[in-house]
């Protein structure tokens, strides 16, 4: 059977298929969670405080924190908010947050994507850049090599210590948190990766999207057949 893979939803104002508001997920990162042999289901953010987050995710073999908008600069104790921010959900925030929190201390692999990234960062104490400094200085419509460092778990499950990484974002961690280190990092300094070697499960998480060019890069796909396997594994 296919491991069953939890994916937080994503609140959309509008899906014109649908007619209504909705909860989404991009197909191409369900994609790449399919091709991998995971069975992904996506996860209603739910508040909370109101339901026991651990408690949902205990039918599940592993989580994908996908990517999204950006989360609230008081999260990260910033008071100010940058004019770029955009897409704030109070309720999105919370729920993956908790999420975060819940699949690494329950030792559930867990793989962040870019938001799902800033939000472990986040949950575990760091913060954020809230700006890169606006157009030709994000990482928005980019694809550049990243430097994986050696002996993490990312560089296994690549193969490689270089990668083309496709990038859509223009925040990055700022503070990295305490007990999280670096596995990959751009040129330009910003960081692209992030692992826990004290994690009682499998977990890395990358800044870009994998699942962008995953399709038609191996060394991308890889990055999804590892979490499903380390998924697969703990079943």
């Amino acid at each position: 059977m296919r491991p069953l893979i939890a994916v937080p939803a994503r609140f959309a104002a509008s899906t014109s298929a649908l007619r209504h508001a909705a909860e989404v997920n991009a197909r191409a990162l369900i994609d790449a969670v399919w091709r991998a042999g995971g069975e992904p289901a996506a996860l209603h953010p739910a508040d909370p405080t109101a339901d026991d987050v651990t408690a949902r995710l205990a039918r599940f073999d592993g989580v994908l924190l996908p990517g999204g908008g950006d989360i609230a600069p008081y999260r990260y104790g910033v008071a100010d908010t940058h004019d770029s921010v955009y897409d704030v959900d109070d309720l999105q925030d919370a729920f993956d947050l908790e999420t975060a929190r819940a699949a690494i201390g329950s030792g559930l692999p867990l793989l962040a994507v870019c938001r799902g990234l800033q939000v472990v960062n986040v949950a575990l104490g760091g913060t954020l850049e809230q700006d890169m400094g606006g157009p030709g200085r994000d990482h928005r419509h980019v694809v550049h090599p990243v430097e994986i460092r050696r002996g993490t778990l990312l560089e296994r499950a690549i193969g490689t210590e270089k990668a083309e990484a496709s990038c859509y974002h223009h925040q990055r961690v700022d503070r990295v948190a305490d007990g999280l280190t670096v596995s990959a990092r751009a040129a330009d300094g910003t960081v692209e990766g992030l692992e826990l070697p004290d994690a009682a499960g499998w977990f890395t998480a990358v800044q870009w999207h994998p699942e962008d060019t995953a399709h038609e890069d191996p060394v991308q796909q890889a990055v999804f057949d590892a979490f499903v396997r380390a998924a697969r594994d703990r079943g």
